[in-house]
């Protein structure tokens, strides 16, 4: 689905030759519902030449889930990944170059992976099959993950025409393009359509199904 909503407002820039990005992503369930709780989706801007400052997140493990479930960090950043449960966990993901095995922990123990390509990483432990997060790695710093009511801010955007995309694990993807002024904030929303959203079951590490009981 493609949205396209473009306003160019005067203002004053955080920085000679940048203006700010803002806007909301709207992210539809079946009968046109807007989801109430739309924070996973990830606002990105393509095409612009800046490396992102390496940054460390963590995503910890409890409760057999992932909180959060989504994080957005810039290409050479870091992910913790701390067991809080008193049972074994293995974090692994098969996403491309960025694909990797932290093999079998427990509380209190924590490890890290550093992402050094840009994409969509989908994490799984090996373990429980319902345990299941994204980390969304970009190749510049302006990507932000969109608040509860799905408006988002990215700042001191170097001026120039740009495409912004809005990406959310059941609505897939939308993009718009911007001009964003030397000084001053354009406006972009974008809509998600989640309606056919149907969950898939993935599976191990090993490229098979996961078994019937847990073993920890």
């Amino acid at each position: 689905m493609r949205t396209v909503v473009l306003v160019a407002v005067l203002g004053v820039a955080a920085s000679v030759d940048a203006g700010t990005l803002q806007g909301r992503v709207q992210v539809v369930e079946k009968g046109g519902r807007p989801v109430t709780d739309a924070s996973d989706a990830v606002v990105s801007i393509d095409g612009i030449k800046a490396k992102p400052k390496p940054t460390r997140t963590t995503v910890t493990m409890k409760g057999k889930s992932f909180l959060p479930r989504v994080v957005a960090v810039g290409v050479g950043s870091t992910v913790d990944f701390p067991n809080d449960d008193p049972i074994f966990h293995n974090v692994f993901s098969v996403s491309g170059d960025n694909r990797f095995d932290l093999d079998l922990y427990k509380r209190p123990k924590s490890l890290s992976w550093t992402f050094q390509h840009p994409g969509l990483v989908r994490v799984y432990c090996n373990i429980h099959p319902q345990m299941s997060a994204v980390v969304m790695v970009r190749d510049n710093p302006y990507f932000t993950k969109a608040a509860p009511d799905g408006s988002f801010t990215i700042d001191d955007v170097p001026a120039g025409k740009y495409v912004v995309r809005a990406w959310h694990e059941r609505g897939g993807e939308s993009t718009v393009e911007v001009i964003v002024p030397a000084q001053g904030q354009v406006t972009a929303e974008l809509t998600l359509d989640a309606s056919s959203f149907k969950r898939v079951p993935h599976k191990n590490k090993f490229g098979k199904d996961y078994g019937s009981g847990e073993k920890y």
